[in-house]
């Protein structure tokens, strides 16, 4: 069997890449990666020993390199991870949004179409349904609450997933997708909610949280979700939809505490800033689907997944200090003098 993991140097991307090379021993891996500001390649080197895992760079909108790819490879499962993904930027520059997400969908979709394979999955989020009343703990989001999407960067995956479900109708590939909530673990980058305060609270700076802090967001611990797009790939019938929830709700506010008193720090760092534009209320996964199907459930919950993820951070200092400072990017520059040469 041979898998293309595209966005493979991301967060979720890698952490899958890690997850399929032992759960799948006998699996031939290209990891694919455009390799921007997000993607870092060092966090790759363990998968790199293994002779079952390559990587090539490249972009998922650029049609001719990803047309050769699949020529060459002739991939029996793809699973698309490469997304531009944090709302702030999304608010900033909309357009490179709709290129990788959209386009670059519509081009892997365009691929697979010719070239073939077992299955197509899509990894995407809860974001696409928009938000929950923070005064109704009941209501959840399902694989048939309507697509709400309220930011630039929600709407690109929305209309991604729409993309895919018209492919699959229209021309019959076999297509799966998969909404996530929020995702915690290690190699996240730097920008997002956890590693970010973890970094600035070990450095004793402030923590700057939106708002008052009362956004309620649903964790999930990113190798459960490794766990579940394993069993969707596999096991998941074609055309369905499954969200995957943590079963962990959790304001921003207790989120930052929660990790302050984990790291023995003051909750005087805490510094609330002016809330973002069109700020999501609330999200919150229903997971009934995975798992009456497929036997799926979450098994780590919010306070051991935050003490692995902090202990992490904490043995692995210098990967995302170099990431802080700028420095990650020369690894590239250092490995293949600048040219990013396929490995």
């Amino acid at each position: 069997m041979k898998l293309l993991i595209t966005g493979a140097a991301g967060f979720i991307g890698s952490n899958f890449v890690f997850y399929s090379l032992d759960k799948h021993p006998d699996y031939k891996i290209v990891g694919y990666d455009a390799l921007t500001y997000a993607g870092n390649l060092e966090t790759l080197k363990p998968a790199m020993e293994n002779s079952n895992f390559k990587f090539v760079k490249g972009d998922i909108s650029d049609r001719e390199s990803v047309f050769d790819l699949f020529e060459k490879e002739q991939f029996d499962l793809v699973i698309n991870f490469a997304a531009e993904s944090h709302v702030d930027r999304s608010i900033e520059d909309p357009g490179v949004f709709l290129q990788t997400n959209v386009i670059g969908t519509q081009v892997l979709m365009d691929a697979f179409r010719k070239f073939g394979g077992i299955r197509y999955h899509q990894v995407s989020t809860d974001e696409v349904y928009g938000d929950l009343p923070l005064d109704n703990p009941h209501a959840f989001f399902t694989e048939t609450t309507p697509i709400t999407a309220s930011s630039p960067y929600s709407a690109s995956k929305a209309a991604a997933d729409l993309l895919v479900m018209a492919y699959h109708r229209t021309y019959q590939i076999p297509v799966t997708i998969s909404r996530c909530s929020n995702n915690y673990g290690p190699y996240q980058f730097p920008e997002k909610l956890i590693p970010l305060m973890i970094a600035r609270a070990l450095e004793d700076k402030s923590l700057p949280v939106y708002g008052t802090g009362e956004n309620v967001r649903d964790w999930l611990y990113v190798e459960d979700h490794c766990r579940a797009i394993d069993q969707i790939i596999h096991n998941g019938e074609v055309g369905e939809i499954f969200n995957i929830g943590g079963h962990n709700e959790r304001t921003n506010l207790e989120v930052v505490k929660t990790l302050l008193n984990l790291l023995n720090k003051p909750q005087s760092l805490i510094h609330f800033v002016a809330d973002r534009k069109g700020h999501d209320l609330r999200y919150a996964i229903d997971p009934s689907k995975i798992h009456s199907e497929l036997g799926w459930l979450p098994t780590t919950n919010f306070e051991e997944g935050m003490k692995k993820t902090i202990n992490w951070y904490l043995e692995n200092r210098e990967w995302w200090e170099k990431i802080i400072s700028g420095e990650y990017q020369e690894y590239y520059k250092k490995m293949y003098g600048g040219g990013y040469a396929d490995l």
